[in-house]
C-alpha cells in the first residue's frame, strides 16, 4: 500500500529531497508575480495627460483672449452694419477700401460732434451750478433759520466743510485714483482702435473673406454660408438704420419740447435723448430722460415734471405706433423675445451683449424661418382669441346645461313664448 501524507494525497507526488517544488500556474483571473503591464495602459495614461494639458492650455488661452474675442465680435457686427452703405458705394465704381474709409470718417465726425456738444453742455452746467451754489446755500440756510429758529451762517458752514476729515479723505482718494482713471481711458482708447481696425478690414475685405471661407466648404455648404451672411447683413444694417431714424424723430420731438420750455442746451439734449434711448436697450429711455429732467429742474421744477410726462407719452407712441412700422421689414421680432435676448446678452457679454443681442436674434430667427416649414392655420375662433361658447366645458357652462335640462325649467322655457304671444 502506498504512503500518503497528512492531506491524504499520494506520496509519489511529493518532491524528492533537495529539489525545488514545481510552480503551479496561477488560477484563471489572477495575476502572477511576474505578470507584465498591458501595452495599451501607458499609452492611454499619456494620452489622458496630454488631453488634460491641452484642455487646461486652451482654457487659459481663451481666458486671456476673451477681451480680444469680444472686440472682434463687436467689429464684425459693426462691419455688418456698414456693409450696405459700403456695397452701395462700391457698386457705383468706388473702391471698397475708400468707401469703407469714407463711411468710418462720417461716423467718427458724427461721434466727435456729439461728444463735443455733450461735453460743452456738461461743462457749462457744472460751471453754472458752481457759480449759483452760494445762492442755493443761502436759500437753504434762510429756510432752516426761519423754520427751526437757528442762527446758521454760510461762513461757518464753509469753514466746517473745509476743515472736515471727510473732505480731506475725499481729496486724497481722488488724487490716488487719477492714475486708475488715466489707465482706464488709455485702455478704452486702445480698445476703440482695435475695434475700428478689425471693422475696417472686415468691411473692406468682405468679399475676400467670404471667398476664403467658402473655399474650404463644399458647394452646398457654400450656398448656406452665403445665405446666412446676407441675412446677417440685412438684419444688422436694418436694425442700425431703423434705430437711427427713430433716434432722429425722437431727437426732433424732444428738441421742440425743450425749446418751448426754454431749457438751455436744447440741441445737445435732444441728440442725447435720441441716441441713448434708441441704442441702449431696456434702460436707455430712463437714462435719456434723466438728464433733460435734471437741467429743466434747474430752470423750473415744474418743467422737470412736464419733461417726464412728455417722455412717458412719447415712449408709448414709439412702442405702439412708430416702432412697429419702422421695424416690420428689418428686425421684426416680438417685444418679449427682444427683451429676453437683451437680458441673455447682458448675462453673457455684459453691455456688449445687450447691444448686439437684438440683431443677432433677428438674424437667427430669419435664418431659421427660411428652413422651417409653415402650414396654413385652421379657421378656428380660438386662433383669433375668441372662445367657442358652444363647446365650453367650464363649471358655469355645465351648471347652465344642468339647469336647462330640468323638467320644470324646460316647460317654463317652452311655454313662456306661447303665453307671451297670447
Amino acid at each position: 500500500m502506498a504512503r500518503t501524507d497528512e492531506t491524504g494525497q499520494d506520496a509519489r507526488h511529493a518532491s524528492p529531497p533537495g529539489t525545488t517544488p514545481p510552480v503551479r500556474p496561477p488560477a484563471e483571473g489572477t495575476a502572477g508575480p511576474g505578470a507584465r503591464m498591458p501595452r495599451w495602459l501607458p499609452r492611454a495614461f499619456v494620452l489622458a495627460l496630454t488631453l488634460y494639458a491641452v484642455f487646461q492650455l486652451g482654457s487659459w488661452a481663451f481666458h486671456q483672449l476673451t477681451g480680444l474675442l469680444i472686440n472682434i465680435l463687436i467689429a464684425f457686427f459693426l462691419a455688418l452694419a456698414i456693409e450696405p452703405a459700403v456695397s452701395w458705394m462700391a457698386a457705383r465704381g468706388m473702391r471698397r477700401g475708400l468707401a469703407t474709409f469714407l463711411v468710418f470718417i462720417a461716423v467718427l465726425v458724427a461721434a466727435a460732434g456729439f461728444v463735443t456738444l455733450l461735453g460743452s453742455m456738461l461743462a457749462g452746467q457744472i460751471i453754472k451750478m458752481v457759480e449759483d451754489f452760494p445762492d442755493y446755500l443761502d436759500s437753504v440756510i434762510n429756510w432752516v433759520n426761519g423754520h427751526f429758529h437757528t442762527e446758521l451762517r454760510r461762513v461757518d458752514i464753509q469753514e466746517g466743510l473745509l476743515r472736515s476729515d471727510w473732505l480731506r479723505n475725499y481729496v486724497q482718494n481722488s488724487a490716488t485714483g487719477v492714475l486708475d482713471v488715466s489707465a482706464q481711458v488709455l485702455g478704452g482708447l486702445f480698445q476703440l482702435l482695435t475695434i475700428t481696425l478689425f471693422a475696417f478690414y472686415f468691411a473692406a475685405d468682405g468679399p475676400r473673406l467670404r471667398r476664403a471661407l467658402c473655399s474650404v466648404l463644399p458647394p452646398a455648404r457654400q450656398a448656406e454660408v452665403l445665405r446666412a451672411w446676407e441675412i446677417a447683413v440685412n438684419k444688422t444694417g436694418g436694425y442700425l438704420y431703423s434705430r437711427g431714424l427713430m433716434a432722429l424723430i425722437s431727437g426732433i420731438a424732444h428738441f421742440v419740447l425743450l425749446e418751448i420750455l426754454d431749457v438751455p442746451y436744447a440741441p445737445a439734449l435732444a441728440v442725447w435723448v435720441g441716441l441713448v434711448s434708441q441704442f441702449i436697450p431696456t434702460i436707455g429711455t430712463y437714462l435719456a430722460g434723466a438728464l433733460p429732467m435734471l437741467i429743466a429742474f434747474t430752470v423750473n421744477p415744474w418743467y422737470a415734471l412736464w419733461v417726464l410726462v412728455f417722455v412717458v407719452i412719447y415712449q408709448q407712441f414709439e412702442n405702439y405706433v412708430l416702432q412697429p412700422k419702422l421695424t416690420s421689414k428689418t428686425v421684426d421680432i416680438h417685444p418679449a423675445v427682444a427683451f429676453g435676448s437683451v437680458i441673455a446678452g447682458t448675462a453673457l457679454l455684459g453691455a456688449v451683449g445687450a447691444l448686439i443681442a437684438i440683431p443677432a436674434v433677428a438674424t437667427l430667427q430669419a435664418f431659421l424661418g427660411a428652413y422651417v416649414k409653415r402650414y396654413d392655420v385652421t379657421d378656428d375662433p380660438r386662433v383669433h382669441g375668441h372662445r367657442d361658447r358652444g363647446s365650453g366645458s367650464g363649471p358655469f357652462t355645465r351648471a347652465r346645461k344642468l339647469w336647462a335640462s330640468r323638467p320644470g325649467t324646460a316647460r317654463t322655457g317652452a311655454e313662456g313664448p306661447e303665453e307671451g304671444s297670447r
